[in-house]
C-alpha cells in the first residue's frame, strides 16, 4: 500500500487537500494562534528530544550526528509513531514544523521512519498468523 505523507511549514496556509495536519515540534511556533492553523493535532512525542534539538541548533553536533541520534530516539520508542501511522492509514498526512528549511529539519527523517514502520506493519500482516492446518493428514492415518 502507498501512503501520502507531505511536509509543510506551519506558516504556510492550510489547504483542503492537506488531510490530517499534525504539528510535530516540541515548541509552539512563535506568533501563531492555534485557532488559525486548522490543526488536527499537536504531537510532540515524535519530535526530537529537547536536548538533541538544543545541541543541533547551537551547533554542538553536526547534521549527520543529529540524524543518527534522532533515528535512534525513534527506534528506541517505536510506539511514538503509532498515532501518526493511524493518520497516514486514513489518508493524506501533512507533517508540520516551524523550521525554516524543511529539508534540513527532522521532518524528512520522521517521514522515512513512518513509511518504514507502515511498510513493516503491512508486511507482517501478509504473513500467516499460524501454521496451516494438518487436519486432512489425520484422516488418512486412521
Amino acid at each position: 500500500m502507498t501512503y501520502e505523507i507531505v511536509l509543510k511549514r506551519i506558516y504556510s496556509p492550510a489547504e483542503a487537500e492537506d488531510g490530517a495536519r499534525v504539528l510535530v515540534d516540541r515548541l509552539w511556533p512563535r506568533g501563531k494562534r492555534r485557532e488559525g492553523l486548522a490543526l488536527t493535532e499537536w504531537y510532540r512525542d515524535a519530535s526530537p528530544s529537547t536536548l538533541l534539538r538544543r545541541q543541533y541548533h547551537q551547533g554542538e553536533i553536526s547534521e549527520a550526528v543529529f540524524a543518527a541520534r534522532y533515528r535512534g530516539e525513534l527506534r528506541d520508542d517505536p510506539a511514538c509513531l503509532t498515532p501518526l501511522m493511524r493518520h497516514a492509514r486514513r489518508g493524506r498526512l501533512t507533517l508540520l514544523s516551524a523550521a525554516r528549511h524543511l529539508d534540513d529539519s527532522h521532518l524528512p527523517l520522521l517521514r522515512d521512519a513512518l513509511l518504514q514502520a507502515l511498510h513493516d506493519e503491512d508486511a507482517a500482516d501478509l504473513e500467516p498468523s499460524s501454521p496451516p492446518c494438518f487436519g486432512h493428514q489425520l484422516d488418512e492415518s486412521e
